[in-house]
């Protein structure tokens, strides 16, 4: 399983996350990933050859085209580890929810 580091800067990439958003749908050839964005096909494989090192797409050949397909999976690692902040999180917005109660409060 990949290392944390490589996920969060595979997904730090506006068209890398453009790009698992769209494999959500199925797997893609190479030309159909790269046909919404205004980046050369090369610029794009260079952004393949990131997302498959951190483990979230897979490549499988077909005759001559890579058919690319999502692997969501390792995203649990992210999603493990920003859930850690999830207490910061609630405690800020409980003291934010207490001050607007104490604002509401205090109205005549």
């Amino acid at each position: 399983m990949p290392d944390l580091d490589q996920l969060l800067v595979a997904v730090s990439h506006g068209a890398r996350r453009a790009i698992l958003a769209r494999l959500k749908q199925g797997p893609l050839g190479v030309t159909e990933i790269a046909a919404p964005f205004d980046l050369s096909l090369n610029a794009v494989s260079k952004h393949l050859k990131v997302l498959e090192a951190a483990g979230l797409i897979r490549r499988e050949r077909q005759g001559r085209e890579h058919l690319i397909s999502l692997q969501a999976g390792a995203l649990r690692n992210v999603a493990d580890w920003a859930r850690g902040y999830e207490a910061i999180w609630n405690h800020q917005l409980d003291r934010l929810e207490g001050h607007f109660r104490a604002k509401r409060r205090s109205k005549p």
